[in-house]
């Protein structure tokens, strides 16, 4: 009696179990879209940062190909000269609606709330700047700085070194704010 009980106990539970299993529905497969690529342009549209702790990523961050921002995450001692180069824009836009462009070496780390939690040195014998809109912010760099491009600006940043202009519309552009300070001197170098 006790076997046949177990037995019509287990063949009820089952078939609740297979009875109120949730069915799946086939879902249709997703309509095809064509995507149409915009033509391209001078400007290289990327908004990330390159975070980066090595001196190959640095100096893959500052090529054309890299990002419009390279944050470092500590100190770099890189023995050779150093090109930026390339235009970027940085995924915000001015009040008339045009994309703006910048290029930035952040030389520090900050927290969620955007406050600088480190600030690091990046050493290296010539550092040339040839993308618009640059600046080096909250660190330091030791070496001299050569600035080919329009509206570099220094903020809250160090330049352990000169800083030269080869152009006069690049020395005429330059922003420096009142933390920052450079210990060469400042002079057009063509």
């Amino acid at each position: 009696m006790k076997i046949k009980a177990i037995i019509l106990s287990l063949a009820v539970g089952a078939t609740l179990l297979v009875g109120c299993g949730a069915k799946k529905e086939a879902t249709p497969a997703p309509a095809k879209t064509e995507t149409v690529a915009p033509a391209t342009t001078k400007t290289d549209v990327v908004t990330t940062a390159s975070l980066v702790n090595t001196e190959a990523a640095f100096e893959n961050g500052i090529s054309s190909k890299g990002t419009w921002i390279i944050a470092t995450l500590k100190d770099l001692a890189i023995n050779k000269e150093l090109v930026v180069e390339g235009e970027f824009k940085n995924g915000k836009k001015d009040a008339s609606g045009k994309e703006l462009i910048q290029r930035k070496i952040a030389l520090y780390t900050q927290d969620e709330k955007h406050v600088i939690t480190a600030r690091f040195t990046l050493t290296a014998p010539k550092l040339t700047f040839k993308s618009p809109m640059g600046s080096i912010e909250h660190g330091t760099f030791k070496g001299d700085l050569y600035v080919s491009a329009s509206n570099f600006q220094l903020k809250d940043a160090t330049v352990e070194g000169n800083v030269y202009f080869t152009t006069a519309e690049a020395k005429s552009t330059f922003k420096m704010d009142d933390k920052s300070k450079v210990t060469g001197v400042q002079e057009l170098k063509k």
